[in-house]
């Protein structure tokens, strides 16, 4: 497709119930069509009134993940970077309070000075700018963009309007909707039900939109008399009814949804050329060395959120693409760190073959991380801390080599003689909590014969942040003699980005965020040699 021809524009959206997997398979079609060798991107809108997922707590909407350009955003825009390999910025993500935010801004600036602003057109037009903001650069042929909530629910009603006035104002092969939903199977019937995904077609052509393509959930296959009576109500050609049978794993959606020849139905409907057959090998690959892992590998994850899979979702997902790398099978093991302390640490993490202490903000569950830093430091067990994991390290160190018994960080007590992390500058005069973290890409550099330096191979990197504190430099030079080396720092402000213990197999902890640049096709360095570390301790136990 020549960069002059027109962007091509596809809609997802899901009915009968959440949470059935819209993103996945958003980012499975993207990959196939980029396999092609369609430049393809995903945009995610989100029907919450929030401004962006910053201020929530994962407990309410799983991570919050973060792009280079410091936008925080929904999780859905990981799997959409895990599977295409390509960075998302903030246009990739929009929510209604973005959208709200910035008619209101205009409405307050006089834009539309002597107007009634309104849900139409204002508002929807505000949609519709973002759906093509993507475009503008001519980077893309193909823009996805998945509406966020289910068919029926109050907030995405002008999300849906925008989509249909957008179909409306472009050509007909411009355009296209994909609509998930459910067949549930009822056990005592002994049958797939068809029922909830016609009143969710129906509701769906209510609002306007008359799908072409339905993506239907289930747990078994759909037989093809099925196909046809689904087709037939629902008005969609029988070709265009596409099972999504659940998969062992999200990698393999994309070869099922090709074995279903989803692709195929959509550049046909977009009358785009078939170009070539999809390249997978690189993809199929990586799912070859995910199925059959030479051994095992047990990895200890000291969380704060361990309840809900979703709120680490990026560390999950790295720990599949490293073990992967080390064709190994990471069996993880998600602990509470409010259950550890000094009296049963040695019973939880004694099997360990390698412990992540996990990122989060607040004091609950503090001191368990930091006993947990402090077993694995002592038991020369291979140690990971991310952010916050980081900064326990650090605390630990502190207080059990060091001397500072009452070393912590003033997030936790603003009153500590020894704050050994400290606020960062920047932060000290903030008041609104949104958006107002050090948050995106920054630079680092790593000091040559470090194991920093052996993990990544080069000395300048850069990293995604999401924090307020710091290690507090005022200590650097007692750490540093005492055996904690301060491995990667930021050229600019003098942050110390990594460190890592010299006396240790494998001890290292950073203030960034690397599971949110680990993809399928490019495991991050620094999970992969966690990972491998673990692997050299298994077998060192045996």
């Amino acid at each position: 497709m020549s960069a002059s021809s027109s962007v091509k524009y596809i809609f997802v959206t899901g009915g009968v119930s959440s949470s059935l997997g819209k993103g996945i398979v958003a980012a499975s079609l993207a990959k196939l069509l980029q396999a092609r060798g369609y430049r393809v991107t995903i945009q995610k809108f989100d029907p919450y009134l929030n401004v962006d997922p910053g201020t929530l707590n994962p407990y309410e909407h799983g991570e919050c993940y973060v792009t280079d350009d410091g936008a925080e955003t929904d999780l859905d825009l990981g799997h959409y970077e895990r599977f295409l390999n390509i960075p998302t910025s903030k246009s990739n993500n929009i929510t209604t309070g973005r959208i709200y935010y910035n008619v209101i801004t205009k409405e307050r600036e006089g834009a539309f000075l002597g107007k009634t602003v309104q849900v139409v057109p204002h508002i929807t037009d505000e949609i519709k700018r973002n759906f093509e903001l993507l475009s503008s650069k001519d980077e893309y042929d193909i823009i996805i963009t998945e509406i966020g909530g289910t068919v029926g629910d109050i907030e995405s009603f002008p999300f849906l309007e925008a989509v249909r006035q957008f179909r409306w104002e472009k050509a007909p092969t411009d355009t296209l909707v994909i609509h998930l939903t459910l067949l549930p199977f009822l056990k005592a019937a002994g049958e797939l039900k068809t029922k909830p995904t016609q009143h969710s077609v129906k509701m769906l052509s209510e609002a306007g939109i008359q799908p072409d393509i339905l993506v239907c959930r289930s747990e078994h296959p759909i037989p093809t008399e099925l196909r046809k009576k689904i087709a037939l109500f629902c008005n969609v050609n029988v070709n265009s009814v596409i099972e999504a049978t659940d998969a062992e794993t999200i990698y393999d959606v994309p070869l099922l949804m090709k074995k279903e020849k989803l692709d195929e139905r959509v550049l046909a409907k977009l009358k785009l050329a078939h170009k070539n057959e999809p390249d997978l090998d690189a993809w199929k690959n990586f799912l070859g060395k995910l199925k059959n892992p030479t051994r095992d590998v047990s990895i200890t994850v000291v969380g704060k959120y361990v309840e809900l899979p979703d709120a680490y979702k990026s560390i999950a997902e790295a720990f599949v693409h490293a073990g992967a790398e080390n064709e190994c099978k990471v069996k993880v093991k998600w602990i509470s760190s409010e259950g550890i302390n000094e009296e049963n640490v040695e019973t939880i993490l004694k099997n360990s073959e390698g412990i992540l202490v996990a990122p989060g903000f607040g004091s609950r569950g503090l001191e368990g991380k930091i006993t947990a830093v402090r077993f694995a430091r002592e038991n020369k067990i291979p140690f990971f801390g991310i952010c916050l994991g980081m900064q326990c390290a650090v605390i630990e160190f502190g207080r059990n080599v060091l001397g500072l018994k009452d070393a912590n960080s003033l997030e936790i007590n603003p009153a500590t003689p020894n704050p050994v992390i400290d606020m960062m500058e920047s932060q000290k005069k903030v008041t609104m909590k949104g958006g107002t973290m050090r948050l995106g890409a920054y630079p680092c550099e790593i000091q040559k014969g470090t194991k920093a330096y052996s993990i990544y191979g080069k000395s300048k990197i850069s990293e995604r942040h999401r924090h307020r504190y710091e290690f507090n430099n005022k200590y650097l030079d007692r750490y540093v003699k005492a055996g904690m080396l301060a491995s990667g720092l930021n050229p600019d402000s003098g942050l110390v980005e990594i460190v890592e213990l010299k006396d240790h197999p494998h001890f290292v902890g950073v203030q960034f965020h690397p599971e949110l640049k680990s993809t399928a096709l490019n495991p991050h360095p620094l999970f992969v040699k966690f990972v491998k570390a673990a692997i050299e301790n298994s077998i060192n136990k045996k």
